[in-house]
């Protein structure tokens, strides 16, 4: 990676973390992520997928390595500092306000970052029209993938470079799981670039510029997510079943 790539990625490198002393789950994992490429990371449960999101949000400390975005230091900072500095994060679960309204869930993912969320929730609005139809409606009365884009939608509000996805299709009905997709696809080509942790592993890495194979807190296999796709271990092991071509 040139120094100028390492300028305008994401880049973590050799971290270190778990959620109790002594008790590692992520074991000198590596990632990097350039500007506006969508990078997919999947794995068996259990290998540290979602932990790696929150290390590198700031919701997990870090006990070794580092993580860099555009060219920053941001290992172990707050998560409001890292929303500041140009990355967001959509959780699993528990990901919009069920009380409020499409339009003040909105309006609170511009809290962190304001002068950025000026004038957003129209862009939101057009991004995401069946939310924009319903600005008015309680997020707990939306579908699954209704809510799934209203967290989405939420996370844009302060402008981020970077945004980072935890399963973003986890629970959904089929028809709702590609509509996830095509979303994100749309969001990558808004200029976001797009890290995503992913447990239909075929259709993301199909769709991942770079993909990561994580198994037991480190890489395992890396590369085109393309090529991860045709590998015939990563299938055996990973995908369950023959290797795609």
């Amino acid at each position: 990676m040139s120094a100028e790539e390492a300028n305008r990625a994401l880049l973590v490198e050799d971290i270190v973390a778990g959620y109790l002393p002594g008790v590692n789950i992520l074991n000198g994992c590596s990632l990097r992520a350039a500007d506006e490429e969508i990078v997919v990371v999947v794995g068996p449960n259990g290998a540290g997928k979602s932990t790696l999101i929150k290390a590198i949000f700031g919701l997990l400390r870090i006990t070794s390595g580092r993580v860099m975005l555009d060219g920053f230091d941001i290992t172990n900072s707050p998560p409001h500092e890292v929303t500041r500095r140009g990355m967001s994060y959509v959780p699993q679960v528990d990901n919009v306000f069920p009380s409020l309204t499409i339009a003040e869930n909105l309006e609170m993912g511009g809290i962190v970052n304001p002068s950025a969320s000026a004038g957003r929730a129209e862009e939101m609005c057009v991004l995401f029209p069946r939310l924009g139809e319903r600005t008015g409606q309680r997020a707990g009365t939306l579908s699954g993938g209704e809510r799934q884009m209203l967290a989405m939608a939420r996370a844009l509000m302060s402008d981020p470079a970077v945004l980072l996805l935890d399963e973003p299709s986890a629970g959904l009905a089929p028809a709702a799981v590609g509509e996830v997709f095509d979303t994100v696809s749309r969001i990558n080509e808004e200029g976001v670039t797009i890290v995503m942790i992913e447990q239909n592993a075929r259709r993301a890495l199909a769709l991942a510029d770079r993909g990561y194979v994580l198994e037991s807190g480190k890489n395992r296999f890396d590369g085109p997510g393309e090529s991860l796709l045709s590998d015939p271990k990563v299938a055996e092991l990973y995908l369950g079943g023959a290797a795609a071509h």
